[in-house]
């Protein structure tokens, strides 16, 4: 049985056709969700919305909506409206995301952890808003990587997203986490045993995160240094967060995860042509009804 429950899309980069097209062809292969990043293009929940009314049952995750973006009250509204539009299909991921996201609206970075617990609490406390109809509970995940951030989900989240990371963080994760919280672990993969396609294909999925502060922390505790970082990324920096290889060795590496006490994995599919489209084969060859 495959590990995969869910896949990510960037949205953005399609058409609405092909993105209708896109979200079906997931739901048709038995796919529980399809996530969505935060970009800056299309309004995330705006986006979430045009999917759910498109499709009968995938659900729709936001990963991570920016809550610099949107003050907690416009974040709870946007959960109720769609979880009760869709019959409970939507889930919220949340996050800080990096200082660029609250520097290019003009707002003071905060430290992450109060911002996000303050933010979460005055989500779930007593608001003034007005529902129709008792919408679907909207599960909340954070996302979350060192311990700090992974409490914060632990106490006020239904659980915590994790990305391109190490069985052993998700070892750690599940630990501060505590066992009744979900844990969804999204995982960059490529289908090619070619090591320097593979390679190439890492560095393009990885390039905005290299110079980010918060992954080079992330990295630097688990045994890196700026030398792996620096000039598009070293070969272990590539092989150790990007699970490349045959449908086998993938699917070791997802396994290694659920092992380590992942609830389930988010798929991001890198396809080793950079002309090559979407890696269909890939998402086909892990689906849960393949």
């Amino acid at each position: 049985m495959s590990p995969v429950a869910g896949v990510m899309t960037i949205a953005d980069a399609m058409s609405l056709p092909e993105l209708v097209a896109h979200a079906r062809r997931l739901e048709a292969l038995g796919y529980d969700s399809l996530w969505m990043p935060d970009m800056f293009g299309r309004e995330i929940y705006v986006t979430a919305a045009y999917i759910l009314a498109n499709t009968e049952t995938i659900r729709v995750a936001s990963a991570i909506a920016h809550i610099y973006g949107r003050d907690p009250i416009a974040s709870a509204q946007a959960g109720r409206t769609l979880s009760e539009f869709s019959g409970g299909r939507f889930i919220q991921g949340l996050g800080v995301s990096h200082p660029i996201a609250s520097e290019m609206r003009g707002v003071p970075w905060e430290n992450p952890v109060v911002k996000t617990r303050a933010y979460v609490t005055a989500m779930r406390e007593p608001t003034p808003l007005f529902a129709f109809a008792a919408a679907p509970p909207v599960p909340i995940y954070i996302a979350a990587h060192g311990p700090k951030m992974l409490g914060v989900a632990a106490e006020v989240a239904d659980g915590a997203n994790t990305y391109m990371q190490t069985p052993e963080h998700t070892r750690d994760a599940r630990r501060i986490l505590g066992p009744d919280k979900s844990l969804n672990v999204l995982l960059p993969c490529c289908l090619t045993t070619d090591p320097a396609a593979a390679r190439a294909a890492g560095r393009r999925a990885v390039s905005i995160y290299l110079p980010l502060a918060a992954y080079q922390r992330q990295w630097a505790s688990q045994g890196f240094t700026e030398a792996d970082w620096s000039n598009g990324g070293s070969d272990q920096l590539i092989d150790t967060y990007i699970a490349w290889g045959d449908l086998d060795t993938i699917l070791e590496r997802m396994n290694a995860h659920i092992e380590a006490g992942a609830t389930e994995i988010e798929l991001a599919a890198l396809h080793p042509d950079p002309r090559g489209g979407y890696p269909w084969d890939l998402v086909e060859a892990v689906a849960p009804r393949r």
